[in-house]
């Protein structure tokens, strides 16, 4: 039996967060190198048969995870929680994007797709393993028959070094982009982590008013075992730190991120 659709009281945290960040996104995640990153991730994705060139992006932020799929010729539909992030990622992409704002709790059905991804920890902005599950129904549900879907979550390491220091990055204009993390350097599976991140302009006045950014580990058990509920079968998982080679098994304790790779289990389809 699928999970049922909890009710929307107001904005939620995940969309209240990156409201705020938005503006200055791209500023931060500046390091991030897609191009290097998903140069690893697609070969990956060869090796377990994919075809086609139809992309659904969930939790796309500002467009910096698919406009390289776009470069590459793929038909790309994506979606946001946030609708300023929706924005920036529509001027970037112009007419090249299909873009909507939707919650991955519950995501539409935008047609069949031969690959969705949710990358750089979307997930992770899920606090229950309920709704790790709805969200991965709605991609299952916007699977072609033999597309795949692949998804990746933060691991201990992350959560007990970059959710537990604090980091200043410098923005344009020379603004201040204040990370703080407040998780513990211990956090254990399955703990909810909270950060907060603020901008302070030049003048060292507040420019963006700290928000906070929740969000739960998933052990790897738990993760494949919302894959199996959600009508998948998992057909990979590896680890990796930043940007660096792909490893298995997944390691906790030193990789940054575990990656999920998974397809329809025609076992299971009967309620699709």
């Amino acid at each position: 039996m699928e999970a049922t659709a909890p009710g929307k009281q107001g904005p939620q945290p995940a969309e209240i967060a990156y409201e705020a960040i938005a503006p200055v996104y791209d500023d931060f995640t500046s390091n991030s190198d897609y191009e290097l990153w998903l140069g690893r991730l697609l070969p990956r994705l060869e090796r377990h048969g994919l075809s086609g060139r139809r992309l659904l992006d969930v939790g796309c932020g500002t467009g910096k995870s698919f406009l390289p799929m776009l470069k590459r010729g793929w038909e790309v539909t994506a979606c946001d929680i946030s609708a300023s992030m929706v924005e920036l990622a529509r001027r970037k992409a112009g007419k090249g994007a299909r873009l909507s704002v939707a919650d991955m709790r519950e995501l539409p059905a935008f047609g069949e797709f031969d690959l969705v991804w949710s990358l750089d920890d979307a997930v992770n902005y899920l606090l229950s393993v309920e709704e790790l599950e709805l969200a991965l129904v709605g991609m299952r549900r916007n699977l072609a028959p033999d597309g795949l879907l692949m998804f990746d979550v933060n691991t201990l390491h992350s959560y007990r070094t970059f959710f537990a220091g604090s980091e200043v990055r410098e923005g344009a204009g020379g603004r201040q982009l204040v990370w703080r993390g407040r998780a513990s350097e211990n956090a254990q599976p399955g703990a909810i982590s909270e950060a907060s991140f603020e901008v302070l302009a030049s003048d060292g006045t507040p420019e963006i008013e700290p928000e906070l950014h929740r969000q739960r580990h998933f052990p790897e058990a738990e993760v494949r075992r919302a894959v199996k509920r959600a009508g998948l079968k998992c057909l990979d998982a590896f680890g990796h730190h930043f940007e660096v080679a792909l490893e298995q098994p997944i390691d906790e304790l030193r990789h940054s991120k575990a990656v999920f790779i998974a397809q329809l289990d025609r076992a299971t389809q009967t309620g699709r």
